[in-house]
């Protein structure tokens, strides 16, 4: 019998997930299911109930319910804790959940690859949600120089910064970015990707050696990474190798295999150019 995973979100058609990890299975030759599972906004609990008495060994978690995830977690990560968020979900033979967050490795992994070492490096990031959340402790151990969280309301970036109480973690508006040293690494945490904006920051902060991310992702560049390279950034990227890398780290924890990530981000930038 296969062993069974799922990923699990509120809406869930659109998830890449079963697609990234049947490619992995096959590298790997194992024996897996997965499959995307809707839970009911008020029944995610339930939800993952139902899949471990049905046997189920590990669940991803998407929006909403990363944060719901957490609480229901015996045994937390110290990512998922800095992250206030599981999107990885071990089940144990004894029925123990164990939730990691392996989103900040994803993205981490992914701006490497693409743009470097992060060690010394002024990095900013557009918005103070859960996304920002969860990659600040990974970003911190790349020993970067600093890291700036920038937000419309400043009063969510100060709080997070607050909250994680380090020396190299600062906070900023968005009008007064324009008085900050130069960055090295610009990362959109914010959702304005999602409908086609992007987040109102001075140009100035925009430069041709600046490296610019974005976390969301599509078959074509999003609004924001076409925005940074008209105002002459010529290092931009977006978030398809976050998603991949990140889902690699997830079946590593599962079946204690590393799968070749970059192959099946290639794969996946082509499906998706092929369903555009």
């Amino acid at each position: 019998m296969s062993d069974s995973y799922v990923v699990i979100g509120n809406p869930i058609g659109h998830s890449q997930s079963p697609f990234i990890h049947h490619q992995f299975a096959q590298q790997l030759s194992h024996d897996i299911e997965y499959s995307k599972l809707l839970a009911p906004t008020n029944s995610f609990k339930a939800s993952v109930e139902d899949f471990v008495k049905k046997g189920g060994r590990g669940a991803n978690v998407t929006i909403p319910f990363k944060e719901q995830a957490l609480e229901i977690c015996q045994v937390l990560s110290e990512e998922a804790r800095a992250a206030g968020a599981v999107n990885t979900i071990t089940v144990s033979k004894d029925g123990t959940l164990k939730g990691d967050n392996t989103d900040g490795y994803g993205l981490v992994t992914d701006l490497r690859l693409n743009f470097g070492t992060l060690q010394d490096k002024r990095v900013l990031i557009l918005g103070a949600g859960g996304a920002t959340r969860g990659c600040l402790l990974p970003l911190l151990k790349e020993e970067v120089r600093a890291i700036v969280v920038a937000n419309r309301t400043e009063s969510k970036a100060v709080a997070i910064v607050n909250e994680f109480n380090h020396k190299k973690l600062f906070s900023s508006n968005f009008d007064d970015l324009a008085k900050e040293p130069e960055f090295d690494v610009i990362i959109n945490a914010t959702a304005a990707s999602l409908n086609n904006d992007i987040p109102a920051i001075p140009s100035e902060v925009i430069h041709v050696d600046i490296h610019c991310y974005d976390m969301v992702y599509g078959s074509k560049p999003t609004a924001f990474l076409e925005w940074c390279r008209a105002k002459g950034a010529n290092k931009v990227v977006d978030g398809l190798g976050m998603l991949v890398h990140q889902a690699a780290k997830s079946y590593e924890i599962w079946r204690n295999k590393k799968p070749n990530a970059s192959d099946v981000l290639l794969k996946l930038r082509s499906k998706l150019r092929e369903t555009q």
